[in-house]
């Protein structure tokens, strides 16, 4: 057949017909799906994890010795790194702190939470998100800081510098988060169920002879009584029944491209007026499906922009 030659169609009733048409119809109809709806249609690579330069933890095996780990209280505060000359958010975005505040840290990286105390996340969040109208709020924040990014040696290493500079700086707001030895695994696991009961988040764990690396860490991990992970808001799902005429529930996606809904865990009032579709969710959820989906999710918090 030449360039010219008028392409033979195939019978009205064939697959190929009947393909193209299913695809027009679709292409028509689009516009007429729901928001949410067309929000999963448009698949989109697994976003990368926003991580602004910082080391990050992997999850803890259950029954692992933590032999060779430093362990620590992991806080439920907002990651703050401080660069030399001003404190950024873990996606890299500055951070507005008071003057006292940066005035008084040294030139050297370094890598905390900003934190009000255990149970306590939403209030800091709120002063953190005042963006210094009311500077007074931040003197009950505290800076708790635990590694110095980009700087040689292991982790122990590290950590006697940090105790150095921090004792140099002499502040009440700035500490630096106490890590101790933990001898077996079911040590670990009564100190975790402890520290829970009390009120805590959970445990981290960092080997003492680990360099510092950029990014999920195979040196640092975290160790929770029920595991938790990171989402982003894709859509808003109807409700129906007695939350028909608000959210019902929230389309997300995780850090690895997998899709689900979660309602489970919103207030009437986040149901009312629900977190804006691109927020960072964190769930709570109890193992994975075969194909990844979090088993039992529900909404633990939403993510201030950082």
């Amino acid at each position: 057949m030449s360039l010219f030659d008028k392409p033979t169609q195939p019978p009205a009733h064939s697959p190929a017909r009947r393909g193209v048409a299913t695809r027009l119809l679709a292409t028509a109809c689009l516009p007429l799906l729901p928001a949410w709806l067309r929000a999963a249609q448009n698949a989109a690579a697994p976003r990368p994890e926003a991580s602004g330069g910082l080391e990050l933890a992997s999850e803890w095996t259950r029954g692992r010795s933590p032999e060779g780990f430093a362990v620590s209280e992991k806080l439920d505060g907002v990651r703050a790194l401080w660069d030399g000359q001003g404190l950024r958010f873990r996606s890299g975005r500055p951070l507005a702190a008071p003057d006292w505040l940066t005035a008084a840290l040294p030139p050297e990286p370094l890598d905390g939470e900003l934190w009000l105390g255990r149970g306590r996340f939403d209030s800091l969040s709120a002063i953190v998100r005042s963006k210094l109208a009311d500077a007074s709020n931040w003197q009950s924040v505290r800076y708790m800081v635990f590694d110095m990014p980009q700087q040689p040696g292991s982790f122990a290493q590290r950590y006697a510098r940090l105790q150095a500079l921090v004792a140099a700086v002499d502040q009440p707001w700035l500490e630096v988060v106490r890590q101790f030895p933990v001898s077996d695994a079911a040590t670990l696991q009564r100190q975790l169920r402890e520290l829970t009961q009390a009120g805590g988040e959970g445990l981290v764990l960092h080997r003492w002879d680990a360099s510092w690396t950029p990014g999920r860490s195979p040196a640092v991990y975290k160790f929770k009584l029920q595991p938790d992970a990171e989402a982003i808001v894709l859509a808003h799902l109807p409700g129906k029944g007695k939350y028909a005429g608000r959210t019902g529930a929230l389309l997300l996606e995780s850090a690895q491209g997998r899709r689900f809904a979660i309602g489970s865990g919103l207030s009437d009032a986040q149901r009312a007026d629900p977190p804006p579709v691109g927020a960072q969710v964190t769930y709570r959820y109890r193992g994975l499906t075969a194909t990844g989906v979090p088993r039992f999710a529900t909404l633990l918090r939403v993510r201030e922009a950082e």
